[in-house]
């Protein structure tokens, strides 16, 4: 069974035969993500056939997400602590003719939002794709207001579903991460609500005011500090991967939240030390309700705020690596429809660069055909061994096909590499078969 048949085994779309195209499609847009749909299908009446299920109004994208959702399920009960990654990224169609897209940053653009839950160990090992919402903005009325449901919601309801999923998995801690703009009172008012069955670690962007006057950042530092950390921040957007030392403090604080209430929460502030000329300081604050009295306990906390970059990655495969945002169809449901084989896609592409660097001598038959790792081989122009080799050995000769030089100094190969890669390797593998079959006898 390929990966894609495991994955949505569970798949139920009402009928037999759209069970059968959902991992078809799914198996047909992994093997080139790259490719525009009618690229990535073979021949007219694939295309047209993958067209007509993203068409269908028979199908819901929740309905095509659900078993990825089971499976994830079933990897997270693996671990002890799972983080839930929260984060919103907007996809613009402007200039494409698709029924029901709303505004975005501007006006003026057309597109739409999706806020997913990204599962990741605190090894980042990426776990799956656990809820999401999508939706398209209703333009402003005359006073310049949005109606419709308010969007910060989200969040809220984002560590709503996380809660459900920790009463499931009572072995299992969950923590709901999340960037500044989920630093809101109501989110940690409804874990107190809900019991807290999910922890939460907030970026905070309020400096409050607590209950003494006093404003919540000066409070954190004015205390005495409980030592420093340092750690390797990854090269980014055109900047290079550099060493931080960061000085760290903690404090339990009262959250004032309406009138003579408040909420207990740890706040954490990491400022960093002489930072190179010309760089921005990296400092955070942050908020949980979790302990944190000690510098290894505080350490842990900024080291799961750093895998939140993990939601960063699947973001820059869904829309650079599937190019999500060149799709050509007719109406934001088939748009979303898509979007949910795609977020798939990408975290299977998000998976094997994680494993090929944290778990290098697992077996690649694991993740590969023999078809495909065989493929690998031969389009490096190396002889397949007779018995299946590792995982990143089978990745670093796949990216060696999407540009990475693979050089003594060049580390791990990166996303990029591995979807370019992938893409050929596929199209060896179609070639493969064919003569299999063509072949006499």
């Amino acid at each position: 069974m390929g990966w894609a048949a495991e994955e949505l085994k569970e798949v139920d779309l009402g009928d037999r035969r759209l069970n059968k195209r959902a991992i078809a499609l799914l198996d047909t847009l992994s093997a080139r993500p790259t490719a525009s749909i009618p690229s990535a299908c073979s021949g007219w009446s694939e295309t047209i056939a993958a067209y007509r299920f993203l068409d269908n109004d028979e199908v819901t994208w929740e309905g095509i997400l659900r078993p990825h959702w089971s499976c994830s399920r079933t990897r997270i009960a693996c671990h002890k602590v799972v983080l839930m990654l929260q984060d919103t990224t907007e996809l613009d169609f402007n200039g494409q003719s698709i029924d029901g897209l709303g505004p975005l940053s501007y006006e003026a653009q057309r597109g739409l939002y999706v806020h997913p839950t990204y599962a990741v160990s605190t090894d980042r090992e990426p776990l799956g794709v656990l809820d999401a919402w999508m939706w398209a903005r209703d333009p402003k009325d005359a006073n310049g207001q949005r109606p419709g449901i308010k969007e910060s919601t989200r969040w809220v309801e984002g560590y709503e579903r996380v809660a459900e999923l920790a009463v499931e998995l009572p072995d299992t801690r969950l923590v709901y991460v999340a960037d500044r703009e989920s630093d809101m009172i109501e989110l940690m008012a409804r874990a107190g609500e809900l019991e807290t069955p999910a922890d939460w670690l907030l970026r905070a962007q309020h400096d409050r005011a607590l209950p003494d006057g006093q404003k919540l950042w000066q409070t954190v530092t004015s205390g005495e500090e409980l030592g420093g950390i340092s750690f390797t921040l990854p090269a980014r957007h055109g900047q290079k991967s550099r060493v931080v030392r960061q000085q760290l403090w903690a404090r339990v604080v009262d959250l004032p939240h309406g009138k003579n209430k408040t909420i207990r929460a740890t706040c954490v502030v990491a400022k960093e030390i002489d930072p190179p000329a010309g760089s921005t300081p990296v400092e955070w604050r942050l908020l949980t309700n979790r302990t944190a009295e000690t510098l290894a306990e505080v350490a842990e906390l900024i080291d799961w705020y750093r895998a939140r970059w993990e939601i960063e990655i699947l973001f820059h495969i869904v829309k650079n690596g599937c190019r999500i945002e060149s799709l050509q169809l007719r109406t934001i449901d088939g748009l979303q429809r898509a979007i949910a084989l795609y977020l798939i896609v990408s975290w299977r592409i998000a998976m094997l660069m994680r494993f090929g660097r944290t778990c290098p001598d697992l077996p690649a038959d694991l993740f590969f055909d023999q078809d495909e790792w065989h493929a690998a081989y031969l389009l490096n122009k190396k002889k397949p061994p007779a018995d299946p080799p590792t995982l990143n050995q089978v990745l670093r000769l796949v990216a060696m096909l999407g540009g990475f030089l693979a050089r003594k100094g060049d580390g791990e190969p990166g996303v990029k590499t591995i979807w370019i890669g992938l893409q050929r390797v596929m199209d060896c593998v179609i070639g493969l078969q064919f003569m299999r079959e063509a072949a006499p006898g």
